[in-house]
């Protein structure tokens, strides 16, 4: 007969509250083109292997029912706030695509984006593949997962972070990521002025010709040739702000 049977049916629930909470979230592991069954077991194999290591930590286990739904629901809010933090910043991808496409007159262009499960600007779809190519080639995934096991330090089991903090923290993210998308775009926002300024002043001279339509090639031939030599660059700045969202849980 195994020992204390419903203490570890609620170690097991409170461990698996956080860490699926997180992996449902976080980039990479919770892409709606992996099927549910498939991420669903692979948060009960993380939660089944960090359960001996996390579970002298855990609270003791309440005598009533309304404590331990308490407790449950602090865990998932943790891991909620952690893997929305991470899939906030993935958002950098989206938001630096929309700007590209808008610069390079291909904002029209959409195509299915697999990280959002929706129609997307074609250059936010390529930075969001690109972006989670090197994730798993430069082993960041490792960290994030590293990131789910220190998360009990940072954040205690069976106590609630201050909101205050907690608001402040994602309000951080949300303006990260919004400040770090138009960042990599920045190559891209500089060319469109300089190209569109340049149109304005060429019209002026020939009124009579359709600049727009005669430019727009060029437009574009300059845009994806920017975006090649420019690509690296824009990888290393998203890698380096994950990067660093691991290391401040760590």
């Amino acid at each position: 007969m195994i020992p204390d049977l419903p203490g570890l049916v609620f170690a097991a629930g409170l461990v698996f509250a956080r860490v699926g909470s997180i992996l449902m979230l976080m980039p990479g592991f919770a892409e709606p083109s992996i099927p549910v069954r498939i991420r669903l077991s692979f948060a009960l194999l993380v939660a089944l292997i960090l359960g001996p290591v996390i579970s002298p930590s855990l609270p003791a286990m309440p005598a009533e029912p309304l404590p331990i739904a308490g407790l449950v629901m602090g865990e998932m809010l943790i891991g909620l706030m952690i893997g929305g933090i991470a899939r906030m910043l993935m958002a950098m991808a989206a938001i630096a695509g929309q700007v590209i496409g808008m610069q390079s007159g291909l904002a029209f262009a959409q195509t299915f984006d697999p990280s959002q499960g929706q129609q997307g600007a074609i250059f936010a779809t390529l930075l969001n593949l690109t972006f989670l190519v090197l994730m798993f080639s430069t082993n960041l995934h490792h960290l994030l997962l590293l990131t789910t096991t220190n998360s009990y330090l940072v954040f205690p089991p069976g106590e609630l972070p201050p909101m205050a903090d907690a608001a402040a923290w994602a309000l951080q993210a949300f303006t990260d990521a919004f400040r770090l998308g138009v960042q990599i775009a920045a190559p891209m926002i500089v060319f469109g002025l300089v190209f569109y300024l340049a149109l304005g002043v060429l019209s002026r001279l020939m009124p009579q010709a359709q600049i727009f339509f005669i430019a727009m090639p060029s437009n574009i031939m300059v845009g994806l040739f920017i975006l090649t030599i420019s690509l690296g660059a824009m990888s290393a700045v998203w890698l380096d702000r994950m990067r660093q969202f691991a290391i401040d849980l760590n």
